[in-house]
C-alpha cells in the first residue's frame, strides 16, 4: 500500500530543514502542529517569529559573502517593506535585526511614530518613503523630516512631487528618485505607471534639486515586479538601471546609493528551486562591471525585502469538513475556510503555496480538489507548484474520529493586507484565529493568541446593524 508519506518522500527530498513527520503527523520547524490545532481549533493562522529573523540574517550573510568574493566596494543595507505585513509583531521582529523601513502610504508613518515611541525605531533609521504621494502622505513625510528623522527620505515618484518639499521642508534632507522600469514583455503596459521617466531623471535633478541647499539626491531606486529572477528581462532592466545611475552619478556627486526593489522569492514548493547566493553574486557583479566600465564609484546598496522577510514565517491550517463526489472523477474535500478570503493570492494570482496534510501520513492518498466555503465557483485549490493535481490522505470518518487537517505554508506575506483583515469579506467568511509562535531564551516554544476568530458581532457593527 502506497501511503501519503510514501508519496511525499518519493516526490521530494523529504524530510527537509523545515518539515518532518513524527508518528504520522507533520512537524513545521519542530512545532507539533496537531497540538496547536487541538488547543486553538481551525481555521488557524500561525506566524513563527524566529523565521523572520532567520530570513533577514540569511540575506545579510549572502550579501556579506558576495561582497567579499567579488571585491565590491559599496556597503549593503536591508529594508523591510511594511506593505508585506503591517502587523506590529512582524515589524518589531524585523527591527530586532537592525533593518530599515520602506513605506508605501501616509498611514505607514503612524507605524514609524509608534515604533519610535517604543524605542524600536531611532531618528537615524532610514525611512524610505516610496509610492505615489498624496497631499497627506507628503505632509506626513515632511513632518518626520522636520521632527528630526534625519534619514527619512522621500523617493520622488513624479516630477512635481519635490515642489511640496521645497515649500514645506525646513531641515536639510536627502531625497531619492524612482525610475520607471519597463514591464515584462507579456504585461499589458510597456512602462510602469510609477516612477520618473529615464529621460526626465537628469533634468529633474538639475532643475529642481541641484540648486536648493536643503536637498541632496543620494538614492536612485527601481522596482521590478517579478523580483530578483534569473531571466533576460531582469538582467536587462538591472543593467539599464545601473547605466542610468552612472549617468546621474557623473553630474551628481551626492548620489551614492541604489535601492533595488523587487525582492528575493520564497519557496512555494518543498523542493528548493532558487540559488540565492548565486543570484546575489550576479547582481553585485553586474553593478560592479557596469560601474567600472563607466568609471564611477560602486554604489552602496539597499534592498527592499517584504515577501522574503515575512512570507515563510506564516502558515494557515484548515479542517476537512466533508467530502463530496460530484461525478465519477471529481472528489472534493471541503475546508472550514475560504481561499478567496483567507488566501486571496491563490484566487487572484493563481499563487501556489506549500500544501501538506497535518495528519494521516500512514493512510493511502487520493487525488482531490479542495473547496472553500463561499458560494463562488472560483473558491478552490486544485494544483501544486510541481504538478497540476492535489493529493491528500484518504478520509475514513467511520474509523477515525479525528478530522483530517491540511496546512498551507509560507503564507505570511500580503494575504491579510489583500483580504482586508478584520473587515467584511465575501459571504461573511470570518478572519481566522491568529496565533503567534516564538521561542524563549532556552528554545522552548511559546504561543499566544493575537486575535480570536472574527465574531459575528464585529461584522454587524461594521455593517451598521449594531451600534
Amino acid at each position: 500500500m502506497d501511503t501519503y508519506h510514501d508519496l511525499i518522500s518519493q516526490t521530494f527530498d523529504f524530510p527537509t530543514e523545515e518539515f518532518r513527520v513524527e508518528k504520522n503527523e507533520l512537524r513545521f520547524h519542530d512545532i507539533d502542529l496537531m497540538a496547536l490545532v487541538e488547543k486553538h481549533g481551525t481555521p488557524l493562522r500561525l506566524t513563527y517569529l524566529p523565521k523572520i529573523s532567520s530570513q533577514i540574517q540569511r540575506a545579510k550573510e549572502w550579501f556579506r559573502v558576495g561582497i567579499e568574493k567579488t571585491g565590491y566596494q559599496g556597503k549593503y543595507s536591508y529594508a523591510y517593506c511594511t506593505k508585506a505585513s503591517h502587523f506590529s509583531f512582524v515589524v518589531e521582529e524585523a527591527l530586532k535585526n537592525g533593518v530599515h523601513i520602506e513605506t508605501s502610504s501616509w498611514f505607514d508613518t503612524n507605524i514609524i511614530r509608534a515604533m519610535h515611541a517604543k524605542g524600536k525605531v531611532s531618528k537615524d533609521t532610514f525611512i524610505i518613503c516610496n509610492g505615489f504621494k498624496t497631499d497627506e502622505y507628503k505632509h506626513e513625510i515632511t513632518r518626520l523630516i522636520n521632527d528630526g528623522f534625519v534619514n527619512c527620505m522621500p523617493i520622488l515618484d513624479s516630477p512635481n512631487e519635490v515642489d511640496y518639499y521645497h515649500d514645506n521642508v525646513r531641515e536639510k534632507c536627502s531625497v531619492g528618485m524612482r525610475l520607471a522600469s519597463d514591464e515584462e514583455p507579456r504585461f499589458q503596459f510597456y512602462t510602469s505607471r510609477l516612477g520618473i521617466r529615464y529621460a526626465d531623471a537628469i533634468p529633474l535633478y538639475e532643475q529642481k534639486i541641484k540648486h536648493d541647499p536643503r536637498f541632496e539626491l543620494t538614492m536612485l531606486h527601481y522596482f521590478i515586479n517579478t523580483g530578483i529572477k534569473d531571466t533576460s528581462y531582469y538582467w536587462s532592466e538591472l543593467s539599464r538601471f545601473v547605466h542610468q545611475y552612472c549617468e546621474l552619478r557623473k553630474v551628481c556627486d551626492t548620489l551614492t546609493t541604489i535601492d533595488i526593489g523587487g525582492g528575493l522569492p520564497i519557496q512555494t514548493s518543498i523542493q528548493k528551486e532558487y540559488d540565492y547566493p548565486y543570484m546575489i553574486e550576479e547582481v553585485l557583479r553586474t553593478i560592479q562591471r557596469i560601474c567600472q566600465e563607466e568609471g564611477v564609484p560602486e554604489p552602496d546598496i539597499f534592498t527592499e525585502f517584504g515577501i522574503f522577510t515575512v512570507g515563510e514565517s506564516g502558515a494557515t491550517i484548515y479542517s476537512i469538513l466533508d467530502e463530496k463526489l460530484q461525478n465519477d472523477k471529481e472528489l472534493w474535500y471541503m475546508i472550514d475556510g475560504s481561499f478567496i478570503t483567507n488566501l486571496p493570492d491563490t484566487w487572484a494570482l493563481n499563487q501556489r503555496f506549500i500544501m501538506l496534510a497535518l495528519n494521516g501520513w500512514d493512510k493511502q492518498y487520493k487525488k482531490i480538489q479542495l473547496g472553500g466555503l463561499t458560494c463562488d465557483s472560483q473558491d478552490y485549490y486544485n494544483a501544486e507548484k510541481h504538478i497540476y493535481q492535489v493529493f491528500l490522505p484518504e478520509r475514513k470518518p467511520a474509523k477515525d474520529p479525528k478530522p483530517l487537517y491540511v496546512g498551507f505554508f509560507h503564507t505570511g506575506a500580503y494575504q491579510e493586507s489583500l483580504s482586508g483583515y478584520g473587515g467584511i469579506k465575501h459571504c461573511l467568511i470570518p478572519a481566522p484565529k491568529m496565533v503567534i509562535l516564538d521561542r524563549d531564551a532556552d528554545g522552548t516554544l511559546t504561543d499566544y493568541v493575537f486575535a480570536e476568530q472574527q465574531s459575528g458581532e464585529s461584522m454587524m457593527r461594521i455593517l451598521g446593524y449594531q451600534a
